[in-house]
């Protein structure tokens, strides 16, 4: 179910920080060299709900994301996560923050339990490492070596080092790459149960499908700059766009796009003796909306480079 809060959009510029937010960014600006990363980006992500933050590689998602972890510097603007500046960030502040990569470890000769309880240990206030590895699903492989476990179980190991530490903020980058269908649907409903305990996450992925399972909210980052911001159902005015009715006749595939589908669909019915011969009803998809909206960004970059501004 979508939190009260989901429903907000973005700030605007000039909105000072919000001291409620999860993370709370404004004008922020990083630059290597000549390339602008990101530019001029305005965000707040509410507490207890799931971020997706969707685009192109090169587009500034994983710096963003870097500097509201504080692995990574900024050249402009402001940030705060959970009430502080993440380039100052305290011992106490990390402590706060669960981050699960695209990679972790896998690859250790270590048990299962071993790794989560070493991981615990460098935490004042974690979590039993035996109700987490039972929180994600490992307790029957809590005495295995980590690099005997499939790739599905090792993402499972990697939230539960992430997690172990009690965090209220969880970063998850790309988290299900590689994985099966099943697998991923398993996952899914591992990260439903951490956002009921209250873990606010901010989700990086190229599944635009686990977007829209997951995400109460998300944005589309383009270039370094924030497109939109809105609920999946709602992204790129999806919710009110035409909808595409399908269908067969006379032996020939027809497509009508029309803002009232029901009354189309109820006078297409009238010229069938039965049912409408393969009758599709859609809307856009949120594939559609995030490829047009990151096509205008890339045309919006090049027109700005164009006219001898340093987009890059």
């Amino acid at each position: 179910m979508t939190s009260p809060t989901a429903v907000r959009g973005r700030p605007q510029p000039g909105d000072p920080l919000d001291p409620d937010a999860a993370i709370s960014i404004r004008g922020l600006v990083k630059r290597y060299g000549d390339f602008t990363a990101v530019d001029g980006l305005d965000l707040d992500i509410h507490r207890g709900e799931i971020f997706a933050l969707l685009g192109p590689n090169g587009a500034g998602k994983t710096t963003t994301v870097e500097i509201c972890e504080g692995y990574r510097g900024r050249d402009g603007g402001e940030v705060r996560v959970l009430g502080a500046d993440p380039a100052d960030g305290t011992r106490r502040w990390k402590a706060q923050l669960g981050i699960v990569l695209q990679s972790g470890g896998g690859d250790s000769q270590l048990s299962v339990r071993e790794l989560v309880r070493a991981q615990a240990s460098y935490y004042p206030r974690p979590r039993d490492p035996d109700e987490v590895l039972e929180l994600v699903g490992l307790t029957e492989k809590a005495g295995v070596r980590a690099k005997a476990l499939s790739g599905g179980q090792r993402r499972r190991l990697d939230v539960a080092l992430g997690i172990v530490g009690g965090p209220t903020l969880l970063f998850l980058d790309e988290p299900t790459t590689g994985f099966d269908p099943e697998a991923r649907r398993q996952f899914w409903s591992l990260i439903r149960s951490l956002r009921d305990l209250g873990t606010t996450m901010l989700l990086t992925t190229h599944y635009l499908d686990e977007a829209e399972a997951l995400a109460d909210r998300v944005g589309v980052i383009a270039r370094g700059r924030l497109a939109e911001v809105a609920v999946p159902s709602a992204l790129g005015g999806r919710e009110t766009a035409p909808a595409v009715v399908t269908w067969t006749e006379g032996g020939t595939r027809r497509t009508e796009a029309t803002a009232t589908p029901t009354a189309f669909v109820r006078g297409l019915a009238e010229r069938f003796p039965g049912e409408v011969p393969d009758l599709v009803v859609a809307r856009p998809t949120l594939e559609d909306v995030y490829l047009r909206m990151i096509g205008e960004g890339e045309r919006a970059g090049t027109a700005a480079t164009a006219g001898g501004e340093v987009t890059r």
